[in-house]
């Protein structure tokens, strides 16, 4: 059995673990999946706004691994400071989850997908790795009381697996 948690860090992890736990059985598979939305267009305007050029810098530090003679879109300092950002907000949203999972026993590995639309990159993550189930969240991090959060609205109606809501 292969169960995906998609997380932003909003689920209770003592029961999302317990259900994850049950689903999986001894055998089973986990995969903890958050999708850190990074708009790499807000790097490029701080960069024109502290520079006054949106064009990347020039030098061997700043080179891309860009092989076209198209613009550069984004220099490889801003992938390795992507990385960080992402390596970071994955391991603050997955680690309560991640030790509920420990105590419970189960077999799990945490990944961290940048994303700029979460329900985007969770429907692509779990049409590139089937699963039996998607654990999701009725609510993320929005605001909306009283209604299912839209996020988990769309992987609800759209995910090729059977989604289960947890509180």
């Amino acid at each position: 059995m292969q169960i995906h948690i998609a997380t932003d860090g909003s689920l209770d992890p003592q029961s999302t673990a317990t259900a994850a736990c049950r689903l999986a059985g001894d055998d089973g598979r986990i995969t903890v999946l958050s999708v850190i939305e990074v708009p790499r267009s807000l790097l490029e305007e701080m960069r024109s706004a502290a520079t006054g050029s949106s064009t990347p810098p020039s030098g061997p530090e700043y080179q891309s691994e860009q092989v076209s003679d198209a613009p550069r879109t984004h220099w490889v300092g801003d992938d390795a400071f992507v990385d960080r950002y992402v390596a970071n907000q994955v391991e603050q949203r997955t680690a309560d989850l991640a030790a509920a999972l420990d105590a419970c026993g189960a077999a799990y590995e945490v990944v961290g997908v940048e994303g700029e639309n979460a329900a985007k990159s969770v429907l692509q993550w779990v049409n590139d790795n089937p699963a039996d189930f998607l654990l999701i969240g009725t609510h993320g991090l929005g605001r909306f009381e009283g209604m299912l959060g839209s996020t988990s609205t769309k992987l609800a109606r759209l995910a090729p697996c059977s989604v289960v809501l947890v509180r």
